[in-house]
This record gives structure tokens, C-alpha cells and sequence, in this order.
């Protein structure tokens, strides 16, 4: 998708105008980052860190991919320095 706009004033700055359709083909929404990168300016979306984990664990549950790989080891921290209560 190539599409031309200008730049415009906005306030004391300047900016451009992003489509809605741009958008949501990139999928880019809320705090962006902007860097220059070879005379272009690169928009990038701000991802929170484990930013869709909570979705994907229940896809996980779902479908049974939840479970532990290995059997827990005990080993002599275990039975030495934890005080179960």
C-alpha cells in the first residue's frame, strides 16, 4: 500500500495525517517509536513487555499444552533449606 499525504502544521510542531486503513493494516495503535533509519522515518508500535502472554496461556489451557515437561526434581535444597509450612 503506497499512499501520498503532506505534512502539516500541528501547534508548534508538524505531523502527518496516518489513514485509518494504514493503521489497521499495520496494526500499529496507541505510544508509537519514531527513529530514523537511512533518511526515513520509522514508525514502530510500543509493545508492553509479555504484552498478549495472558491470551496465549489460555490458548495453551485450551488445548492442553500446559502441563510440565519434565517431573519436578527434588534435590538436597529441597529437603535442607525450605521450611514447609
Amino acid at each position: 500500500m503506497n499512499i501520498r499525504t503532506r505534512i502539516v502544521p500541528i501547534g508548534n510542531s508538524q505531523g502527518v495525517r496516518i489513514p485509518k486503513a494504514l493503521l489497521e493494516k499495520s496494526g500499529i495503535t496507541g505510544e508509537v517509536s519514531l527513529t530514523i533509519q537511512e533518511g526515513r522515518i520509522v514508525i514502530t508500535s510500543i509493545r508492553q513487555p509479555r504484552e498478549g502472554w495472558e491470551e496465549e496461556f489460555r490458548k495453551m489451557a485450551e488445548a492442553g499444552d500446559d502441563q510440565m515437561l519434565d517431573d519436578p526434581t527434588s534435590t538436597k535444597f529441597d529437603e535442607e533449606e525450605w521450611v514447609w509450612e
